[in-house]
């Protein structure tokens, strides 16, 4: 059945034991994981991936591993992420079992309405779906302010914008830089604290981690530079993810300020009307890339980085390390073409 506008909060914190399977798709995928991950903390389990490809031709065996109870004991969820159309079978499989002890969680992006995983999900009173919208400006903002409550903080003005803008509106990340700035102002709910710029800028400058750098050397253009930072990364690619994740939340920084531009407003305007939402730092760096970048060019970056992010989550790409030198490289000897 699909979720209650409104319900989906008390849905995952007080979960329902009739359902087994849980279908978390839409545009953002951070909340979609953040809500799965709710899920497993409220039935006090723990995760048990299961990959989508491996049910496409076992389909009875995600109900036999959501009905095995486990020998020592604990509550296990079954993590299904990503998730497609292979599942269908699998999913039919679970909902016409006769019994189930671990409910199933899947996460996949944006489904059509003729998707029958969605209308499976939909329909059927023992599963539970919901979509996870991308958040706008104004909605980041907000939830920079309610998850910084929670962690002891007062959000000073600019301050949730700039949190939002750096970490590209992703929620898991400003769930993560926040319990870092609580740490480090020692905050807690008991003892609540003022978040201002200078914490920002002590611990949280760059939002978007120490992987920026090598997305920005591939953006402007900098192939000695960026080959000499991918020579110092981790050879097994454990920082492919990352790092791809920071481009896609830089381009998310450029797009509307690029926008902006292309519909007549002057770049150095456009940065001074985003206040403190814009780091300092980043100011030069943005306003080359602004001259540097059309919007169709950083439409295609960024439909070429989430690519990859597919591919590197199912490990259908060569080695991690190796895809992601290749995809950087090639951006940045397009951006020297310009």
């Amino acid at each position: 059945m699909k979720s209650v506008k409104g319900s989906i909060g008390r849905s995952v914190d007080e979960p329902d034991p009739k359902v087994r399977f849980y279908l978390f798709h839409g545009t953002d995928e951070s909340q979609s994981s953040a809500l799965g991950d709710r899920l497993v903390t409220a039935l006090k389990a723990n995760k048990h991936a299961l990959a989508g490809g491996s049910l496409r031709g076992d389909p009875a065996l995600l109900a036999d591993e959501a009905g095995a109870i486990d020998m020592f004991g604990g509550s296990k969820v079954i993590w299904i992420q990503p998730a497609g159309e292979e599942i269908v079978s699998a999913v039919e499989a679970l909902l016409d079992a006769g019994a189930c002890e671990n409910p199933v969680v899947a996460i996949t992006g944006k489904l059509g309405k003729t998707s029958g995983l969605l209308k499976l999900a939909d329909a059927h009173p023992l599963a539970l779906s919901h979509v996870s919208y991308e958040l706008d400006a104004r909605d980041a903002e907000r939830l920079v302010a309610d998850l910084a409550r929670t962690e002891g903080l007062r959000a000073q003005p600019g301050v949730a914008a700039r949190i939002a803008l750096g970490c590209g509106n992703d929620r898991r990340m400003i769930a993560q830089e926040l319990a870092k700035l609580a740490l480090y102002l020692d905050a807690s709910p008991n003892a609540p604290k003022d978040l201002g710029p200078d914490a920002l800028d002590a611990v949280g400058a760059d939002m978007a981690g120490d992987f920026s750098s090598v997305g920005d050397l591939a953006l402007g253009g900098d192939v000695r530079g960026l080959s000499e930072a991918l020579s110092r990364m981790d050879s097994g690619g454990k920082d492919s993810i990352p790092i791809v994740r920071s481009l896609q939340r830089r381009l998310q920084m450029l797009a509307p300020i690029r926008a902006r531009v292309d519909s007549g407003e002057r770049a150095q305007a456009v940065m001074t009307s985003m206040g403190k939402a814009l780091f300092w730092k980043d100011k030069p760096f943005v306003e080359r890339m602004i001259g540097l970048w059309d919007s169709a060019g950083l439409a295609r970056v960024s439909e070429r980085a989430g690519a990859l992010e597919r591919r590197l989550m199912r490990g259908d790409a060569p080695p991690a390390a190796e895809a992601l030198g290749e995809e950087l490289i090639t951006i940045a000897r397009q951006a020297r073409r310009r």
